[in-house]
């Protein structure tokens, strides 16, 4: 009997969340760079849908807060509107992923504004290579 293939789904920013869970750093911006790679080739018709779906917690604050900031920075990307669940996700004290003297001044110049305004400094650049 033959077996079927599995069918190709793009993975969406709750299944990202779930990856993120107890990974260490390098995975963590290995699966980001995965989720942007999949959203750029998904037809933007379905970019949407791959946002809509809140990602439970990653037992990271930052990397939950994180996950919102991608979320409505994507969609900003393609002309729309993020999804609602973002709204409730902040950070009190500013957060740089890249923590070095000349990252920090990049991020600050240049984070773009859905990160910004949730206290995570990361440069464009920085998740260009993600």
């Amino acid at each position: 009997m033959r077996k079927r293939a599995a069918r190709y789904e793009p993975l969406t920013v709750a299944r990202l969340g779930d990856l993120l869970v107890g990974a260490d750093e390098t995975r963590r911006w290995r699966l980001v760079a995965e989720f942007l790679e999949e959203y750029r080739w998904e037809p933007s018709e379905m970019r949407a849908g791959l946002l809509e779906q809140e990602p439970s917690p990653t037992g990271d604050e930052h990397w939950d807060v994180f996950l919102a900031a991608l979320a409505e920075h994507v969609a900003a990307k393609d002309a729309r509107g993020a999804p609602p669940w973002v709204e409730t996700r902040s950070l009190r004290r500013f957060w740089f992923p890249f923590n070095t003297r000349a990252a920090r001044v990049d991020a600050v110049v240049h984070a773009p504004a859905a990160f910004r305004r949730r206290g995570v400094y990361v440069s464009a650049q920085e998740l260009n290579v993600a």
